[in-house]
């Protein structure tokens, strides 16, 4: 006696897992925005429709079964292919963008970065290009926010929400002008030794609380806006700060700013990306910009 089994639907594959992700019908109902009733039905006609047992509702909780956990492991690459074309078929059926809003991050090589965009949009002239300056935390929440399609900054490369092209290692030094401390600066020196000292730092654009970076605990602080301003306070003694050395390899020089980097002040090294979401369609031109990217000498030159 042969068993037939019947195709199960997207639907049901969903309801199971989004029912397998959160561990309860009425998160799952949550997630997909659908009614608990709904999802209920889904899953047991998947479970119908398989001829297998995925649920163990013996319980206080509902658990996954072997074959539950095994099956379940299956679909995600069936699911991840499906939101991929859809995905595709977004885009496809999108026309050529009016504008691409692109936010540079304030450790950019501004005139680098800018001058490989002015490249790709000569050729463009169709699409204008909404360009917005941001710092510290500030370009990744305008890309999660859904305010740009593309970033220039850093990003977390362990968010799945998001993919990157690797553009260059920026290099953050502590720097001090001559004559600003009260003591020889050299490289021994410990965060505690500059409490003392006004510490010039950027402005986070974010509008929920950021991360700061390089701070010093209880030492007196000035914000600025962008890395340009923070070098002139620095330059003129008015506080010292990190600034990345691409800005001050001139002054670092000719002795007109002093490193003070060493082993309890070290910098830092930040991977400078192009990023987008990976998880939203992309129109024609936003893919032909990223395939320049790709291929730009500005990613070539950060290599090298």
């Amino acid at each position: 006696m042969m068993l037939t089994m019947s195709a199960f639907t997207l639907h049901d594959l969903q309801c199971f897992d989004a029912l397998a992700r959160t561990g309860s019908f009425q998160s799952a109902a949550e997630l997909l925005h659908r009614s608990h009733p709904a999802v209920h039905a889904a899953v047991t006609r998947l479970e119908r429709q398989l001829g297998l047992q995925l649920l163990d509702r013996s319980g206080y909780r509902i658990a996954l079964t072997p074959a539950g956990k095994s099956f379940h492991g299956k679909s995600q690459a069936t699911l991840s292919e499906l939101a991929g074309l859809q995905v595709h078929a977004e885009q496809l059926a999108m026309g050529e963008e009016d504008e691409l809003r692109v936010v540079i991050g304030d450790m950019c090589p501004q005139r680098e970065v800018l001058a490989t965009f002015a490249e790709f949009f000569r050729s463009h002239p169709a699409t204008r290009l909404h360009v917005q300056v941001d710092a510290v935390s500030g370009p990744a929440e305008r890309l999660y926010d859904g305010d740009a399609d593309l970033i220039v900054h850093g990003v977390d490369k362990s968010d799945a929400r998001v993919e990157w092209l690797d553009i260059a290692k920026i290099p953050f030094v502590p720097v001090v002008a001559p004559g600003f401390l009260r003591f020889p600066a050299g490289r021994s020196i410990k965060p505690g030794q500059m409490r003392d000292y006004t510490q010039c730092v950027i402005r986070d654009t974010a509008r929920s609380e950021g991360k700061s970076y390089f701070t010093i605990a209880g030492a007196q602080r000035c914000s600025v806006p962008d890395q340009q301003m923070k070098k002139e306070i620095i330059l003129q003694g008015l506080a010292w700060g990190h600034l990345p050395r691409f800005l001050v390899e001139r002054e670092l020089e000719e002795g007109s700013l002093l490193s003070i980097a060493g082993r309890y002040l070290p910098g830092s090294v930040e991977e400078l990306v192009a990023a987008r979401r990976s998880d939203r369609p992309h129109g024609p031109v936003a893919q032909e910009l990223w395939d320049f990217l790709r291929d730009s000498k500005l990613r070539q030159a950060g290599r090298s």
